[in-house]
């Protein structure tokens, strides 16, 4: 009986016998290099006041840093953006488990306003805490060409394609389709905005106009659609920062009301900052970093910038993301796109591309939980059957 037993254990042991273990599944890519898109984290209104007259009945509230500047609750939050970042990047073998990186193999970009380059600080620390790690970023407040790419003429710009890709994301109608099409959330806006104030304020004093584009100069927003990115943009920004809910939009905004008006901020990146004949020149001045990043020797690249950054590469390569508390598509502070660079099947070099953010629950309350991380299709070079993965040398040619 025994020895029965022990053949059958043989016959299934061979090839092709009905029950012979599976073939070892395909060994995942190996993580490379990565290089991190970054938006800065919580700030408040870079004016004060943060609105013009006419558009809210009361004062906004206080911040406790000048216009435009991290934030210590926003330092804060981008500090658990490192430490999870951290976390990952030695699980990839991209950092060591212990110890500071070696010279060279972390590079850390950002622009030259205080907001970023205390960002980039945020996130060194926690990354690789008690290491020198110094970010290459011009004197605060020096305007870097880089992050401002078409006014210092870093690459063609064509106003005529501008203001037609412009055209063709306005779609239908316009942009008085588009204000209808918003007119709900404006109505809920100008609530939050107004209280018991029946005239004189909101942001629908004018209809929406988009100035066309010129030499050196991106088309510019203005009226209802412009005010309500701005107002709705502080209202997401008092609420991220942990203000008492007294103080997000004068206790007339919700969390919920928050996230839906987000949708004026995405729409605003979706008219004027993704239509690829904008995208391509605005990203011109960091699409050499990204290269570098993915192509020498770094293993991990930062670059710290603004929403219209992340918006311009999300048009170059068509991606598209929602993290919860945020409108789809909307830059959330501290949000990245997290590009790595992949040793596929043979040794062939890939990209795959993820969208990381902390959720805005997470954001104001400083929770420690590891963020969300989306993957990110890429429609414009995928591989047959791998909407995820792409080939280096496509990816790159996406960035112009």
């Amino acid at each position: 009986m025994r020895a029965r037993w022990m053949a059958g254990l043989a016959l299934l042991a061979l090839p092709g016998a009905a029950g012979a273990r599976a073939p070892a599944p395909t060994p995942a890519p190996t993580v490379e290099q990565v290089v991190v898109v970054m938006r800065h984290g919580v700030r408040p209104p870079t004016k004060d006041p943060a609105m013009p007259a006419g558009f809210a009945s009361q004062a906004w509230p206080a911040w406790p840093v000048a216009p435009g500047w991290l934030t210590p609750h926003g330092a804060r939050a981008v500090g658990l953006l490192g430490t999870a970042d951290a976390r990952l990047f030695k699980a990839q073998g991209l950092l060591p488990a212990r110890g500071c990186p070696a010279p060279g193999r972390l590079v850390v970009v950002a622009d030259s306003d205080q907001r970023t380059i205390a960002t980039a600080q945020a996130w060194t620390r926690t990354l690789a805490p008690g290491c020198a790690v110094k970010a290459d970023h011009l004197a605060q407040d020096v305007e870097d060409p880089r992050f401002n790419a078409i006014a210092h003429g870093l690459a063609p710009f064509d106003p005529a394609a501008v203001d037609a890709g412009v055209a063709q994301a306005v779609g239908p109608g316009g942009l008085a389709a588009r204000d209808a099409q918003m007119q709900p959330l404006t109505a809920r806006l100008n609530a939050i905005l107004c209280g018991a104030a029946k005239t004189g304020c909101g942001v629908n004093h004018k209809p929406t106009s988009i100035a066309p584009a010129t030499p050196g100069q991106k088309p510019k927003l203005a009226g209802t659609l412009d005010r309500a990115s701005t107002a709705a943009q502080i209202l997401l920004l008092e609420y991220a920062e942990g203000k008492p809910m007294h103080d997000v939009g004068w206790g007339r905004a919700s969390a919920a009301d928050v996230t839906a008006l987000s949708q004026f901020h995405a729409l605003e990146f979706a008219l004027l900052a993704r239509p690829r004949a904008v995208a391509a020149p605005g990203f011109a001045g960091l699409a050499p970093i990204v290269r570098q990043g993915l192509t020498g020797p770094a293993r991990i690249t930062m670059i710290a910038g603004h929403d219209t950054n992340v918006a311009n590469l999300a048009g170059l390569i068509d991606a598209h993301w929602q993290v919860p508390g945020f409108a789809a598509d909307d830059p959330a502070p501290g949000g990245a796109f997290i590009i790595e660079r992949l040793r596929g099947t043979g040794g062939r070099p890939l990209v795959r591309v993820r969208y990381r953010a902390q959720t805005l629950d997470a954001i104001r309350t400083l929770a420690p939980r590891a963020p969300v991380s989306v993957p990110v299709p890429l429609p414009a070079c995928a591989l047959p059957g791998q909407p995820m993965v792409c080939p280096l040398d496509k990816f790159l040619a996406l960035l112009g």
